[in-house]
């Protein structure tokens, strides 16, 4: 077995060293990567938001159109409409 010199154990840690170095960058990428993921989901929940607001103005819209017009007995069940 080889003796544990002092400079085999230089080189040892040298390269824990260099793997370390590695592995910080490559966390440090992945939480970059993280936070541009969780920017995007909060934009699309934002945009999300967004359109059942507009869907709901839509819908109050629609029931005043049909409440003007009196549209609204038409939704409700009738019995079909016979000519005479």
């Amino acid at each position: 077995m080889a003796e544990a010199t002092s400079d085999l154990m230089y080189e040892l840690l040298k390269r824990v060293h260099h793997e370390l170095a590695e592995l910080r960058q490559d966390f440090s990428e992945q939480k970059r990567e993280m936070n541009v993921l969780r920017g995007h989901m909060a934009a699309t929940q934002s945009d999300i938001h967004n359109i059942y607001g507009i869907l709901a103005r839509q819908d109050d819209r629609l029931e005043r159109i049909e409440r003007r017009l009196d549209l609204r007995e038409l939704a409700e069940n009738q019995r079909p409409f016979e000519p005479k």
